[in-house]
């Protein structure tokens, strides 16, 4: 991604600008059903949300259906907003931190996140369906953070301040086919249309040198249009088709077992650099600098999963394992990565099958690897603010009311970086 490689080039002045630390997106399952079960959905793949976490699934559907919906997500993102890269603080103004300190992007968002229809024929179903892949924001600002003694140069160094806001949107449209092969075996394939916005800007305010007084050197950095060296952005707004497949296995009335893969899409990118009033050429203020395209390439997805039904069909627990190849965003880049993830979902439900509506209760935890920016070159402050991050633990629980031909669901996913709600509603007709 040209930008990320921009920003982290030894000597640029794109240098001292932190890129987000992490990206959101929602390659779990859709559908609040799916997500009562940790997203542990790519072997049961029962209902019309299917369409998206197994497209071979669909052939279990007997009647056409419709499905719709919404999501709310309450995003708390850490970053570094300011402290020291290395030394001692001298304890003045704003150098009060022996090391780094950290703040929290707290955004709320929502959106319809799930529209599909499907239409079963015979051993054939088909479906159309839109998912919204990614919603995602940010915005934190980080005060110029210091550095030194140096052992060559002798005095504290200060680096520029930034603020950072990013808004990411990922669209897909699909069309799904599934045939059933034989009884206990099915195949699935969607075409996948993905329209793509995304921004990301950063604001760099003037560096503050040793020279100046104490009383400067040490105040916070004024975060003012006046006082901008340059902007950096990245911006995306295209298109791309992508395939996804899908396989289910249902051996026995007890067990299924589904596999799929999604082809993730490939988007055009400007990144641009903007000079500011305080550039090292002020009469450049508000022309664009430098300029270059590229490619952002974003993530397959491939995975497994089983399922187990009792007897009286009472308990359902599922299983699925995901793969995430989010070290395609950077490509061969060596110092600047996302690792892949290895997502782990498990779920259960218990029907209480005796009442009008059938009433289902579920839980379910999952997994979420670290999939923070880092970096490992020879620019000190990139290495500081783009640090390795850590595994995050979800906990699911749902609710759902299976009438005679609607069900509405209910489910609510809590972890430390993101709470995610869903309510959605099938229709049979």
């Amino acid at each position: 991604m040209v930008f990320f490689a921009i920003l982290s080039a030894p000597g640029s002045v794109f240098a001292q600008a932190e890129l987000p630390p992490t990206f959101e997106f929602s390659f779990s399952n859709p559908g609040a059903r799916s997500m009562g079960f940790g997203g542990a959905f790519a072997a049961l793949a029962d209902d019309a949300t299917a369409a998206f976490a197994n497209p071979a699934g669909l052939v279990q559907l007997v009647d056409p259906e419709v499905s719709i919906e919404g999501r709310t997500w309450h995003y708390s993102t850490p970053y570094v907003s300011g402290g020291r890269i290395f030394g001692p603080p001298t304890g003045i103004g704003e150098d009060h931190t022996a090391g780094l300190r950290t703040g929290s992007s707290e955004q709320n968002l929502a959106g319809i996140s799930f529209l599909s229809f499907v239409y079963p024929q015979r051993r054939w179903s088909f479906a159309l369906y839109r998912h919204l892949l990614s919603n995602y924001e940010f915005a934190g600002t980080t005060d110029g953070l210091y550095s030194g003694p140096w052992p060559d140069t002798g005095p504290v160094r200060r680096e520029f301040a930034y603020d950072r806001t990013a808004d990411v949107g990922i669209v897909s449209y699909a069309a799904a086919v599934a045939y059933e092969v034989t009884e206990t075996l099915s195949l699935g394939v969607s075409v996948n249309y993905f329209d793509c916005s995304i921004g990301l800007i950063t604001g760099v305010y003037g560096q503050i040198r040793s020279g100046t007084p104490p009383e400067e050197f040490y105040a916070p950095v004024p975060i003012v249009p006046d006082n901008l060296f340059y902007t950096a952005s990245l911006l995306v707004d295209g298109w791309d088709w992508g395939l996804s497949f899908g396989v289910q296995w249902r051996p026995t009335i007890h067990w299924k077992f589904g596999g799929f893969f999604r082809e993730g899409p490939k988007f055009g990118s400007v990144a641009e650099l903007r000079a500011g009033p305080t550039y090292i050429d002020p009469s450049l203020s508000g022309e664009v600098i430098e300029s270059e395209t590229g490619a952002t390439q974003f993530p397959n997805v491939y995975g497994l999963g089983a399922s187990y039904r009792s007897d009286n069909g009472r308990i359902t627990l599922s299983f699925e394992w995901d793969h995430v190849e989010y070290s395609s965003i950077f490509g061969n880049d060596d110092e600047i990565r996302i690792d892949d993830a290895d997502e782990l979902h498990l779920g259960g439900e218990y029907a209480i099958l005796t009442m009008a509506p059938i009433v289902s209760v579920r839980a379910g935890v999952w997994l979420d690897p670290d999939h923070q920016i880092s970096y490992s070159g020879t620019n000190y402050v990139a290495e500081a603010v783009l640090g390795s991050g850590e595994d995050h633990v979800h906990f699911a629980a749902g609710l759902g009311l299976a009438f005679e031909r609607f069900q509405l669901d209910l489910a609510i996913d809590l972890s430390e970086l993101v709470d995610t709600v869903s309510v959605s509603f099938i229709s049979r007709f």
